[in-house]
């Protein structure tokens, strides 16, 4: 369904979060949706002064509600209405819309559910269509409303959050509840939280461009399950990385999970590591749990930016001490032993019993006085210090809070220091006094230790993406690229021809060659004494292998022999392979001089439904699907990308050279990577490309393509394997 402009959907977003009249349609009767909205927003102070910002109840029944006068259409009311807040069964919803339509309101927040979430795709397209119509944009339908604190709007069931500058947008309306539930209980300020459900107009394209520019939020929390158009989707997430930190969700990581997606939301979750690939791409932050997305907004807001990564850990009990030192390393933190002048520092106040490793543990006969000596003496040396206190109840955890609070005190007097104090103190039931201190003190309070240091690493992972993406360029489409204009350089040279499907080997060779991707010297021979002269050509000892349009995987079905060294094993070879082909379209072989001391890696491109063509990067071989051992990025990529998906992976030590075996070729491997990944720039028509293996040699050396699968997105052109 084709979506409406940016330009409007932002306008209509700031009538949303900012308006000076809101209607809420649905039942008024006590504890009814609609009454229950009303009440949020009145207890949330929207509409209770008698100034500009007015609460209507709309009805049949015309009736109000806690002071909201009831109305029995939008336009019937006399004031301007911004905001239309839909809570109505779902057959009403067209023409409520039509209704606002004609009262000249701009947004609608469609609480109502019951629509493609469950199966109703019919409804739903009404519910656009009327909206389209009516010029009215909406988020929803199926959503658990929005909020804006700073603006004192509530229309939502979920928890009323304290206000701030972290903003949470979730597809799931429960998830994003969690949150400010969690928000209001543990001391997070919201910003705005917005449910978008279903995502049948307003999605988070629109919301990650508006929360952008947004200067009441410093960081974005964001939940999907799927999203409608993936490189949109990926300019607008780089957009927002660049000014601010994007933590985000992503559901249906398993086959389990995406069948919860599809019949939790309509929407098919795409491939999880395409989806990691591209919000790695823009700058995300990508974790796996509420938890941690909830972790790491409070961390962000509370800490300075840019921290580093030595983080000191101060406990009165070893045991959690040495967990949050084991997760802090299992995150990339550096947990590493005091220095000599800190640990003279400590020996002068701390008595010979307590540790001064790293966790220093004060046993429980820590003070407050020597958890603020410690954490100063600590911070010389470290970025970041965790202060833990496992309490008991008979424990004074408030004079331990204090001295926290006065070591946080101490590092915040020299602003240039940028150092940062955090705290776990727990359990909870017996902390909360101290918890609160700290909080109001602006020391931040977590769950565990292993938490605390876990939040601490995504802080000081984040770096704002540098330069522009390159795979998201204006008018780079999911659908494919132009073949005549490159988007980054403007018009592009003439390029060879694609040849036509089914593509056989020595025809992609020849393709790749000429699009500037080096292969070896081959050649094509359709009978055995073409095949034994050119192997003479090529001198011996040759590689041959089967050309069919029918076998896909050759060593599968014996289709390469290796290792000829002479003309009367290069007809055998010939016989062999014409033999393995028999009744499956044997078109001859291709054959290549042998290669030796090369390691195998491969580049692919395959296409994703949501993002199109992405480029992959991995150890190759007959192993491939075995280690799995591959980067993926959306293509194209440009040389840092290229470079990036080099050191991600786990055998990233074979190319370095181990053991004393020489380094391989990486500069050049990143060449090639950046020109193999800009080959649906040239033809959009492709599906598939796999160079598996490609030999890469030592450094300075080069690599060449040993074996190519070029599959087109006609898939009724696509060559087919017939089994064994």
């Amino acid at each position: 369904m084709a979506r409406r402009a940016g330009g409007d959907g932002q306008r209509a977003l700031e009538r949303l979060f900012y308006p000076r009249g809101v209607a809420v349609i649905g039942s008024a009767s006590e504890r009814k949706m609609g009454w229950e909205l009303i009440r949020q927003m009145r207890d949330g102070g929207f509409g209770v002064d008698g100034g500009s910002h007015r609460l209507f109840a709309v009805n049949p029944k015309a009736q109000g509600a806690l002071g909201a006068p009831g109305y029995g259409a939008v336009a019937s009311i006399p004031a301007h209405v911004d905001l239309a807040v839909i809570a109505s069964p779902p057959a009403t919803v067209p023409s409520v819309l039509r209704d606002c339509g004609e009262a000249g309101v701009a947004a609608a927040a469609i609480i109502t559910a019951g629509f493609s979430e469950v199966g109703n795709d019919e409804a739903e397209h009404e519910v656009v269509q009327a909206a389209r119509e009516s010029g009215v944009r909406f988020v929803g339908p199926n959503c658990a409303g929005i909020v804006n604190t700073a603006h004192q709007l509530y229309p939502s069931l979920e928890t009323r959050p304290p206000a701030g500058s972290a903003a949470v947008v979730a597809q799931s309306g429960a998830i994003g509840g969690m949150v400010l539930a969690w928000a209001k209980q543990y001391g997070l300020g919201i910003s705005k939280f917005v449910s978008y459900g279903n995502a049948a107009d307003l999605n988070e394209i629109d919301l990650l461009q508006y929360l952008a520019d947004d200067e009441e939020t410093e960081v974005v929390a964001l939940y999907i399950e799927s999203v409608a158009d993936g490189r949109r989707f990926m300019e607008a997430l780089h957009a927002c990385t660049r000014r601010k930190p994007v933590v985000v969700i992503k559901a249906g990581r398993t086959t389990a999970g995406q069948r919860a997606t599809l019949s939790h939301t309509g929407s098919m979750a795409g491939a999880d590591r395409v989806y990691d690939a591209a919000l790695r791409q823009c700058g995300a932050l990508r974790v796996r749990s509420v938890e941690e997305m909830f972790d790491f907004c409070k961390a962000y807001v509370s800490v300075p930016s840019g921290l580093g990564r030595r983080v000191a850990i101060v406990t009165n009990s070893g045991g959690p001490g040495v967990l949050a030192a084991d997760r802090g390393e299992e995150v990339g933190l550096d947990v590493a032993q005091p220095g000599a002048v800190a640990q003279k520092a400590l020996s002068a106040f701390l008595p010979g019993h307590c540790a001064l490793e790293n966790p220093v543990d004060l046993t429980v006969q820590g003070t407050g006085e020597w958890y603020r000596r410690a954490i100063e003496a600590l911070l010389e040396d470290y970025d970041a210090a965790v202060a833990i206190n496992v309490s008991t109840p008979y424990l004074d955890s408030m004079e331990l809070a204090q001295g926290v609070v006065d070591a946080a005190g101490a590092v915040a007097e020299d602003a240039g220091w940028g150092k940062a104090v955090v705290a776990a103190f727990l359990p909870e039931e017996i902390v909360a006094e101290s918890v609160q201190y700290l909080e109001e003190c602006g020391v931040p309070n977590f769950a565990t230790g292993e938490r605390a240091v876990a939040a601490l690493s995504l802080v000081s992972e984040y770096q704002p993406p540098e330069g522009g993406l390159r795979c998201c360029a204006a008018n780079v489409r999911s659908e494919g690229f132009s073949p005549s204009v490159d988007p980054f350089e403007g018009p592009i040279a003439s390029h060879p021809a694609l040849p036509q499907a089914p593509i056989l080997e020595p025809q992609a060779m020849t393709w790749l060659r000429e699009n500037g991707i080096p292969v070896p010297s081959f050649r094509f021979a359709e009978t055995e004494d073409e095949a034994v002269e050119a192997a003479r050509e090529l001198g011996y000892a040759v590689a041959m292998k089967i050309v069919s349009p029918e076998i896909l995987h050759k060593s599968d079905v014996g289709g390469v022999v290796l290792g000829i060294e002479d003309s009367e094993e290069a007809r055998l070879a010939f016989r062999r392979l014409a033999k393995a082909g028999g009744g499956r379209d044997f078109r001859g072989v291709v054959i290549y001089p042998m290669i030796g001391d090369a390691q195998e890696v491969l580049l692919g491109l395959s296409r994703d439904p949501q993002f199109g063509l992405v480029v992959a990067f991995g150890l190759g071989g007959i192993y491939t699907e075995v280690w799995q051992d591959v980067a993926l990025r959306v293509a194209p990529i440009d040389r840092a990308e290229a470079e990036a998906m080099i050191r991600e992976i786990e055998a990233l030590p074979l190319l370095e050279g181990v053991r004393g075996q020489a380094p391989r070729d990486l500069d050049g491997l990143a060449d090639v990577l950046v020109t193999f990944s800009e080959l649906p720039i040239r033809y959009p028509e492709l599906a598939e490309v796999d160079l598996n293996p490609v030999f890469l040699f030592e450094e300075g050396d080069g690599l060449v393509v040993g074996d190519v699968r070029v599959i087109l997105a006609d898939s009724k052109n696509s060559p087919k394997e017939r089994p064994n």
